[in-house]
């Protein structure tokens, strides 16, 4: 499959994916910093109530579900010079970058209720921005190319730009507390609000100028987006959201999103606490920066390893095929962590030949690296070159990273091929903005729930985050569960997918009925 060559009118030139690459990065960026914000430190920065802190996390993303298949309607409909969505992309980077960093201008000595209805009322004028920013741009990438190959590479290259916010926010947690680098943690948290809302607008506004979607110069029956047609528009906006559920291959990609995300996202925490109160028998200042190293080496082999290996699997074997042998694999490294986090396990690699060689070697680098660290202002990224490695943790991330870089690397590309479906079945306008929003309100309804379940699962497991030493019982069940959970959702999704009828040729088929029907060339 995937043998024949896409046009060159079908290709993105890579200045288009870069910028739209960039996107992706403020896409991720965000709701990674935000979620580190108001999680973390709320509670160790400004002393907030947990309680009051997860509803300021949990209450606002109501709201967003909200308005993510608005605002997809409405880029759907726009009629501008500039497209159907590159004006609010433009417009809604700024506002996003504008109202995050003053979302964080906290003073220190402010009272709980200040703070709560403070983050509470300009979290929720972010997430318009941010609806205006992120909606448009999802939509904007289903129609940049209209060849089925060239959407997964399109995907792939956007993705991987992507993780590179997630080799960024674990190190939040480590450079934020640093007192070398911050006086306090207030400070460090209004400092990085300003660096993140900069970015935001730099790199954001970057898909608004040089990405280019379809010409809907010529696109039937948009509907006018006034005041005057607000009733009727909403009623359009009802009708259509009916038409997309009734989507069968498009439901597929929701509900395989929703339990590949949604266990992944559930026990995203636990290696953090398997890391530091089963390995390290509850000792953050031994456990060093091994947490955040987990998490960044897992963003980085995702990035440039699994999402080029993902999208040659997609050229080679076909979408379907590529997700499932991909979300199979993740599987596998899943059950490999039971080997690779056994603290008795690591240590007796540590004894090896090799396990002596290899933490020599970092050791030696960093007794070299860490004066130079210290010395401008980095001593967070230091590692104490005389504490055991617990390499073993590494061993399942190959494997495991296949999920998550899978996932949105096929099911946004598969996506755009759906948008073509829905288009032949129910002509213009294209609703790539509708499908969009729908699909990623998928997504943020897997992080609600992840954020209530996996409390719950951390509650029944019997983990007690205020004790340092938790019982063997306790972190066996918690490492069982950090297994099962992931695994199971994403056997299920394999399930969902397994009968997934949008084949290439199908795909390809859809294309040409809607190239005649154009007239196009």
């Amino acid at each position: 499959m995937g043998q024949v060559k896409t046009l060159s009118k079908d290709k993105v030139p890579v200045g288009q994916k870069s910028a739209f690459g960039a996107g992706h990065f403020i896409l991720n960026i965000l709701p990674g910093t935000l979620g580190v914000f108001i999680q973390f430190f709320l509670l160790t920065a400004w002393g907030v109530d947990p309680l009051w802190a997860g509803l300021l996390g949990g209450l606002p993303r109501i709201f967003d579900s909200i308005t993510d298949p608005i605002m997809g309607f409405i880029s759907d409909n726009t009629k501008s010079k500039w497209g159907r969505r590159r004006p609010y992309i433009f417009v809604g980077a700024i506002i996003s970058g504008i109202l995050f960093f003053l979302m964080w201008q906290i003073d220190d000595n402010a009272s709980q209720s200040y703070i709560i209805w403070h983050v509470m009322i300009l979290q929720l004028l972010f997430l318009i921005g941010n609806t205006m920013f992120a909606t448009p741009l999802v939509g904007l990438g289903y129609e940049m190319t209209s060849d089925y190959n060239e959407r997964t590479r399109l995907m792939a290259f956007s993705n991987t730009m992507g993780q590179i916010a997630w080799m960024i926010v674990p190190w939040l947690y480590v450079i934020i507390p640093d007192s070398e680098t911050f006086n306090t943690q207030t400070e460090g948290v209004r400092t990085m609000a300003l660096i993140v809302g900069v970015m935001c607008i730099v790199f954001g506004i970057l898909p608004a100028m040089f990405c280019k979607g379809i010409d809907a110069s010529h696109m039937e029956n948009r509907k006018e987006i006034n005041f005057k047609t607000l009733a009727a528009n909403m009623k359009d906006l009802l009708a259509g959201i009916v038409q997309v559920s009734k989507n069968k291959p498009f439901m597929k990609l929701c509900g395989a999103t929703f339990l590949v995300f949604n266990g992944f996202q559930l026990v995203a925490a636990f290696g953090v606490f398997i890391i530091v109160f089963y390995m390290y028998n509850g000792s953050y200042e031994i456990a060093g920066t091994w947490p955040a190293w987990f998490n960044t080496i897992n963003a980085m082999i995702t990035a440039f390893l699994v999402i080029p290996i993902i999208s040659k699997m997609s050229d080679k074997f076909g979408k379907k095929k590529a997700f499932i042998i991909s979300t199979i694999l993740s599987i596998v490294g899943y059950l490999l962590k039971w080997w690779g986090f056994d603290k008795e396990l690591n240590r007796q690699f540590n004894e090896t030949g090799l396990g002596k060689g290899l933490t020599s070697a970092i050791g030696s680098l960093f007794e070299w690296l860490n004066p130079i660290l210290d010395s401008i202002g980095m001593s967070w990224f230091s590692i104490d070159p005389g504490n055991d490695i617990p390499w073993l943790i590494f061993v399942p991330i190959p494997l495991f990273a296949f999920g998550m870089g899978g996932l949105f690397t096929l099911m946004m590309s598969m996506t755009a091929d759906v948008c073509d479906l829905d288009e032949l079945e129910n002509g213009m306008p294209r609703k790539e903005g509708t499908f969009g929003a729908i699909y990623w309100l998928m997504v943020k309804i897997g992080q609600s729930i992840a954020l209530v379940l996996g409390g719950l699962i951390l509650k029944i497991v019997g983990f007690d985050p205020n004790i340092t030493e938790q019982t063997v019982e306790t972190m066996n069940r918690l490492r069982i569960a950090d297994i099962v959970v992931p695994s199971l959702t994403a056997a299920l999704a394999v399930w969902v997918m397994w009968k997934y009828s949008l084949s290439e040729q199908r795909a390809k088929e859809i294309k040409a009925e809607l190239v005649k029907r154009r007239g196009e060339l």
